[in-house]
């Protein structure tokens, strides 16, 4: 079943620039996060201007397909947060707003699951980080329908069997495997410092909901394969439009 992923045994190279773009991500969303539990709102503002700064710079050195990818990433996330937040109130941040480092932060972890699945660590070790993710993201999940915790997870186990799915028929397995831990990783400090809380009952089907729902990676796993999917169809379409652009508009001038 993950004959798919890259074959181990081969040494695959290593580049600083991918360690050092997830372990930014990592370090910036957990102090960012925690910041945020409790600031003023003014804080929260400042924090979106750092956000897109940091962004901006980790793009630097990008090929444009990667840079394509994180616009599509951001804009599809973004209006995802505001119908999944504001609309269907699936969760909900402090002020009842999407804060303003939350556009490019999801750039930057889209960045960081890019960075991870093409660095040489996890194209060595693809398969025991894939059973890793299955076997603690599962028990995870059986945690979370088991009964055991006050609040039961019905949707989070749902979520991770897709999550499944799109690891082991997905076009960029380990993308998405990259994604398992930072989302993760944001979700779990995000809730804990009480920056956004998950609704007890998921407001369409009525289903017990984690905070954080075990398999909350899906949902990142969409944004990555709608970044993925569409960014050289509007490279195309950019170039078609440029080279419309110098035959018809340039000749004129």
């Amino acid at each position: 079943m993950l004959q798919h992923l890259p074959q181990p045994g081969v040494a695959y190279p290593h580049r600083g620039r991918d360690y050092f773009i997830a372990g930014f991500t990592f370090f910036c969303v957990g102090v960012s996060l925690v910041i945020d539990g409790s600031a003023s709102m003014e804080v929260q503002n400042l924090l979106g201007i750092i956000a897109w700064v940091f962004l901006l710079g980790l793009l630097v050195g990008e090929n444009k397909e990667v840079r394509m990818q994180v616009i599509i990433a951001v804009a599809f996330a973004t209006a995802g947060e505001h119908f999944a937040s504001i609309y269907m109130e699936g969760y909900t941040y402090r002020f009842e707003n999407v804060p303003h480092y939350v556009p490019p932060g999801h750039g930057m972890v889209y960045l960081t699951a890019v960075a991870l699945a093409r660095s040489g660590f996890f194209q060595m070790y693809a398969r025991k980080i894939a059973i890793f993710v299955f076997v603690t993201g599962g028990l995870w999940s059986l945690w979370g329908i088991s009964g055991i915790p006050e609040q039961g997870d019905q949707v989070g186990a749902f979520l991770f069997v897709i999550f499944v799915l799109c690891v082991l028929k997905g076009r960029s397995p380990l993308v998405y495997l990259g994604a398992f831990f930072i989302c993760t990783w944001l979700e779990i400090i995000g809730t804990a410092a009480g920056t956004w809380r998950w609704a007890s009952i998921e407001p369409v089907f009525d289903w017990s909901q984690g905070n954080p729902p075990s398999g909350v990676a899906a949902w990142y796993c969409l944004v990555d394969a709608v970044a993925i999917g569409f960014a050289p169809i509007f490279l195309r379409k950019l170039q078609k439009f440029n080279l419309w652009y110098k035959s018809t508009i340039m000749n004129r001038i």
